[in-house]
Formats: C-alpha cells, sequence, structure tokens
C-alpha cells in the first residue's frame, strides 16, 4: 500500500486540515509514519506494535473522523517512517455551529511518543485548533496490552469531559477586558512562544483581528487572536538585526501543542483573576 501511495502523491506535505474527513491517501500523503509496517528498530521485545492506522480505524467505527494529519520532520532517515505524527478528529455531522469537540491523537513508532491523547476545540470561523490547556487532563497509553480498546476508552474519557471545556470558553466569553489587559496578555502570549528571545512584533499586532467577528473584547475572542497570529505566523516584524522579517507558523508538533496549551491556562488563569477566584 505505501509505493502506491507514495507514487501517486510523490513529496508527502508536512500538515493538512480539510472540512471533510481525510481519506487514507490523503493521511499517507502527510503522515507515511501512520502507515509503517513494523516499529522502529531500536524499540525492544515488549514494545507492542500496531499501526496508528488501526487505531484510527478503530476510531472510525467508533464516530470519530479524521479531519487534521501532521508529521514531524527528522533528519534521521531511519526514524522517517516511524516518527512523531498528530490526527485531530471529531464527529463527522459536526460541521455546524462555532466550535466543534477534536479528540487530538500524537503517537510516534521510533521511542519519543506513547499514545497520548487530549482535548482540543476547533473554531470554525478562523480555523483555529486549540487544545484545551489543564481543563482536561491528557491521557497516555503506552505500546503495550490492548492499544486500541485503550485509546478508544480514552476518548470516550475525553469526550465525557468537553462540558467542562464549554463551561470555560462560557466563562472567557463573559469577561471584559480593559485595554491594558488584552496588552498584559498579549505579552505574555508573546513570552509563551519566544521565551526570552527577541519579539519580532509588538503586542498590538498579536492582537489584531483578521475578521470583523474578532473585534471584541472578551477574554475568548482576545485568546483566540492572539491564538491565531502566533501559531499561523504572516505577520511582519523585526529581526534581532533591526532588519525587516516575516513571523513563522508553529509547525512542530511539540511546539504547536506546547504554546496552544499555554495560551489556554493563560486564559483560564486570567479569567480566575479576572473573577477574583
Amino acid at each position: 500500500m505505501q509505493n502506491s501511495l507514495a507514487s501517486k502523491f510523490g513529496k508527502h506535505l508536512t500538515q493538512l486540515r480539510q472540512e471533510s474527513p481525510l481519506t487514507d491517501e490523503q493521511l499517507f500523503r502527510v503522515a507515511p509514519s501512520i502507515f509503517a509496517e513494523d516499529k522502529h528498530g531500536s524499540r525492544s521485545d515488549r514494545y507492542t506494535y500496531i499501526p496508528t492506522i488501526d487505531i484510527v480505524n478503530g476510531l472510525r467505527r467508533e464516530g470519530f473522523m479524521p479531519f487534521m494529519v501532521a508529521q514531524s520532520r527528522t533528519r534521521d532517515e531511519g526514524k522517517q517512517e516511524h516518527t512523531k505524527h498528530m490526527l485531530r478528529l471529531r464527529r463527522a455531522d459536526q460541521i455546524n455551529g462555532a466550535v466543534a469537540n477534536e479528540i487530538v491523537l500524537i503517537n510516534s513508532h521510533d521511542g519519543t511518543s506513547s499514545y497520548q491523547m487530549l482535548a482540543g476545540i476547533f473554531r470554525f470561523v478562523c480555523c483555529n485548533g486549540m487544545v484545551a490547556g489543564d481543563t482536561v487532563e491528557d491521557i497516555r497509553v503506552p505500546h503495550r496490552g490492548n492499544i486500541t480498546h485503550d485509546v478508544i476508552e480514552a476518548a470516550y474519557t475525553i469526550v465525557e469531559d468537553f462540558d467542562k471545556v464549554h463551561e470555560s470558553i462560557d466563562t472567557m466569553k463573559s469577561i471584559q477586558l480593559l485595554p491594558e489587559e488584552s496588552e498584559i496578555f498579549a505579552r505574555a502570549a508573546l513570552a509563551l512562544k519566544y521565551d526570552d528571545e527577541h519579539t519580532p512584533v509588538s503586542e498590538r499586532q498579536v492582537l489584531l483581528p483578521k475578521r470583523f467577528e474578532d473585534k471584541k473584547n472578551d477574554l475568548w475572542t482576545t485568546f483566540n487572536r492572539a491564538q491565531e497570529n502566533l501559531i499561523k505566523g504572516g505577520q511582519k516584524g523585526f529581526a534581532t538585526t533591526g532588519k525587516r522579517t516575516t513571523t513563522r507558523p508553529v509547525q512542530s508538533i511539540d511546539n504547536n501543542v506546547k504554546l496552544n496549551k499555554g495560551l489556554w491556562i493563560l486564559a483560564d488563569q486570567m479569567a480566575k483573576l479576572k473573577l477574583g477566584n
């Protein structure tokens, strides 16, 4: 199967999201490691190998369809077919409304990741794929035992906790921020992406809305504007040398999850601070 798909699509992309569920051909085009035929040679006999596509098919049978896929890049050619990959799955009928609940599935077969399940939110108006911070506990499934069963059970556990996520969203929507509070949020958001490094763009740029719907001052909208601008990049700024530069999108799976979780926790903590909790 791998050879036929490879010849059909050629060099694969690094990530893909679309409005309809992804096919196996599309998954392979972006993340061939999902279809790896065996574990990486560095794994021991205790490592239970099940191709990620088998897990995806198990989730499909339960009604969870993949709408987004990504694979990490690696310079080690020996790990190319086993490297870390991420899928975001949701119910196929979740195509209306402002947001959709998503199951974020991360895995690898080279020893860099167990099966990791996270709660995600997809915002349709801006195609933002968020991770719900620590509102819902991450679930890790090791590569041993009945993996397919354990991953499906983890998916349902996360689904049952989505009420907590939406309670958090409703709270953020109810909180209006003063201009100086929005600037503080943006400054902290920039620090999450750039650590102590030079920040090429300003707080004002991080808060710039890309559409009319986002010209609001509530915490939820402020959070979304910052998340979209920081994750997708494309903003004009200045490098440490003073030369003009354009911010880059966050393409690394680990950095994407880390920044998304950090931004959610920042928004959640600001909500608690505003409410005096």
